[in-house]
């Protein structure tokens, strides 16, 4: 690929914690998704059904999807994502949830918005 063929691309990396107010409306959601899901193998849906009882960030990954973030902007198409979801201990006054710690200049990233 030309230089200009892969300037029209751009990594967006979102970093988002969450606070899980209800496991069990959270599981009924993405047991729902899973049971919506015509092109799921009848395998991977007993896979995925048993992860998401067992488990609030599996039901999370469930239920968040990239494409969503992205598909009412003009002018852009996703090419690929990937994304996780993972249980953290978290300290909203801890200086190591700093939003701007990962800012670095150098790579020319643009900043956004902390909440």
């Amino acid at each position: 690929m030309s230089t200009d063929e892969t300037s029209r691309f751009v990594r967006l990396r979102v970093e988002l914690v969450v606070e899980i107010d209800d496991s069990g409306e959270l599981a009924k959601s993405a047991l729902s998704r899973i049971a919506e899901d015509e092109h799921m193998p009848a395998e991977e849906r007993l896979h995925a059904e048993a992860a998401v009882k067992e488990d609030d960030a599996e039901a999370l990954a469930y239920l968040v999807d990239p494409f969503d973030l992205v598909s009412q902007v003009p002018g852009v198409e996703l090419s690929q994502a990937s994304w996780s979801s993972e249980q953290i201990e978290y300290d909203p006054d801890s200086p190591d949830w700093d939003p701007d710690e990962d800012d670095d200049d150098d790579e020319g990233g643009v900043g956004g918005r902390g909440l």
